[in-house]
């Protein structure tokens, strides 16, 4: 049983069937309790917006619907969330989240300047299929400090961490919920916390916004008509800029604004920016958890690419995805889901220490289409073909002699760049529904390939998609666990092969790889590739550049990381 791929010019693979079809209903639903986090969950189309006043409980029925309809919609219903909204700050748990898969860790949103704590409507549905989702609502009229917002959320973190299997807790937080969830974490750094922080609002005192507000005490109640509008992207929630990026005019907007925020409480917002800072920033160095922040490259009211690199400076453990053409309001624009973000950069875990293989989680049906779109181009010039061999050892075009269950692995020569590996994974997957677990060099793994500004990059891909460190611990793993491997004995030698080295093998002498699958008992198929070493020619290699200067020693360093990243695995 065998499988080649060859990359020819005139065929090309089309179409997408790698997962069913994973659409849910088009409403999500709350059930908000005060003060009490909700663990029910309700299969009616709507919901129970529960509140408890100083009179009792007042009840609201009413539906929101997201994903795929119009925002004016969801604007009417924050108006009905906010209109009879005279309670206390809360947790509430969206419905359309689904039930936590078992030992799902726990999310907690710490909403923006809005404080609705409806900003990760758009996500709901995927991170309800990685975690236990609970998002804060600060009334409009809530007028509890940011000193006083850390006790409430400290509260629910104790919550969690009184039990001895306690799971972890990721804490997302937009602008001001950002800076919220550094303070947290910094009075709370033996917490298994990992934060998540979009856009923070550490750097106000260098945003347009300082510059605004001194004049805000001189705003009448007709906001709609003076406040500019860049001042409305703040909010990042989804009645300002998520409706201007659809369409809504800036002058809708205002007028939307002006009657879900009312003047009072903009200014106490503010106020409560300024201190928010201040506070955070004092307490940065006493931050342990690990951190991923969340930067957008077009935030026209906060320098938040700057802040990114100065916070990274600080923190000990942080990781940096930027989005160039991203707004203040990343979380309300279509496109890159915070789940995929929070997957690729390998953040996801059921424990204290990450686990690559049984923490993984398989990319949804919308991130491999995302993947495969993204190297449309390169297919169509190098148009892979594959073919396959049965058990009776006819060929066959196409991948249907791959067997259907593991453990199996798929060893093969890796060639010129290691250009073969998305082709054949995703082929796997459009063709046999199969996701292929690659063994990868631990230093795709490491921080020492990022730049200072990284965007999602092939190795977040990689990661998505399962890669583990190659180890024989993580091997051992995946084939108890009956996975689909794929393994290229010759690593990075093979894949950066110099000038006459074509279709070389650079194997080790002891394939390690066979007693392990002889132990599992499983099916090793082996694949060899033609023409990708034809499609370009190697004019300069290793041993042309090792003589020149500062290239050398360029090089000498990175080999030293590369030694002192493999000992670390």
């Amino acid at each position: 049983m065998a499988m080649t791929m060859a990359m020819f010019s005139q065929v090309a693979f089309a179409g997408c069937r790698a997962h069913p079809n994973h659409e849910h209903p088009t409403h999500f639903h709350y059930r908000s309790v005060c003060t009490k986090f909700s663990k029910q969950y309700k299969s009616a189309e709507t919901f129970q917006f529960e509140r408890k006043n100083y009179l009792g409980v007042r009840r609201k029925e009413f539906s929101v619907k997201c994903s795929g309809v119009s925002f004016d919609e969801v604007v009417e219903q924050a108006k009905e969330m906010i209109k009879c909204d005279n309670g206390p700050t809360r947790w509430f748990t969206p419905l359309n989240c689904g039930r936590p898969p078992p030992n799902a860790p726990l999310l907690l949103y710490l909403p923006g300047m809005d404080g609705t704590g409806l900003g990760l409507s758009l996500h709901h549905r995927h991170l309800g299929e990685l975690f236990e989702v609970r998002c804060l609502h600060i009334p409009v009229m809530d007028r509890t400090s940011f000193e006083g917002l850390l006790p409430f959320v400290k509260e629910a973190l104790m919550l969690e961490c009184g039990g001895a299997n306690s799971r972890p807790i990721y804490l997302v937080g937009e602008c001001l919920g950002a800076c919220l969830a550094l303070a947290v974490a910094a009075h709370n750094p033996d917490i298994d916390l990992t934060l998540v922080l979009v856009n923070p609002a550490t750097c106000f005192s260098r945003s347009q916004l300082q510059s605004w507000f001194p004049i805000m005490d001189s705003l009448s109640n007709e906001l709609s008509s003076i406040l500019p509008f860049k001042a409305t992207d703040i909010l990042g929630d989804l009645v300002c800029a998520g409706l201007a990026n659809r369409g809504w005019s800036p002058p809708s907007v205002q007028r939307t604004l002006a009657t879900l925020i009312p003047r009072e409480s903009l200014l106490w917002k503010f106020r409560m920016l300024r201190s928010a800072e201040l506070y955070t920033n004092a307490r940065l160095h006493a931050v342990k958890a690990h951190v991923l922040l969340v930067a957008s490259g077009n935030d026209q009211l906060f320098p938040s690419a700057e802040e990114a690199l100065r916070l990274k400076k600080v923190l000990k453990n942080c990781k940096i995805r930027y989005f160039k053409d991203s707004s203040h309001s990343f979380l309300l624009e279509d496109g890159m889901q915070l789940s995929t973000v929070i997957k690729g950069v390998g953040f996801y875990r059921h424990s204290r220490a990450r686990d690559h293989v049984s923490d993984f989680i398989p990319p949804t049906q919308e991130e491999f289409g995302r993947v495969y779109e993204e190297h449309g181009l390169m297919r169509k010039l190098v148009s892979p073909v594959m073919f396959s061999t049965n058990q009776n050892g006819k060929i066959m075009k196409g991948l249907a002699g791959i067997p259907q269950e593991g453990p199996c692995i798929f060893v093969g020569i890796h060639m010129l760049m290691g250009l073969d590996i998305p082709f054949l994974g995703l082929e796997l997957l459009r063709q046999r529904n199969i996701l292929v677990r690659g063994i990868a060099h631990p230093i795709m793994f490491d921080d020492y390939l990022e730049g200072e500004l990284q965007e999602m990059s092939f190795y977040d891909t990689v990661r998505l998609h399962g890669a583990v460190p190659a180890s024989g611990k993580n091997l051992h793993k995946l084939l108890s666990s009956k996975s689909f491997v794929l393994l290229y004995p010759g690593g990075a030698r093979e894949a950066l092969h110099r000038k006459g080295e074509q279709y070389k093998l650079f194997w080790p002498e002891k394939a390690e790889f066979v007693r392990m699958a002889a132990r599992f008992d499983a099916t090793i198929v082996p694949f060899g590739i033609v023409g990708e070493d034809d499609i370009a020619e190697v004019l300069l290699d290793y041993e042309d550049v090792i003589h020149i200067p500062f290239y050398r020693d360029m090089v000498e360093d990175v080999n030293k990381e590369i030694r002192n990243i493999r000992e670390k695995g």
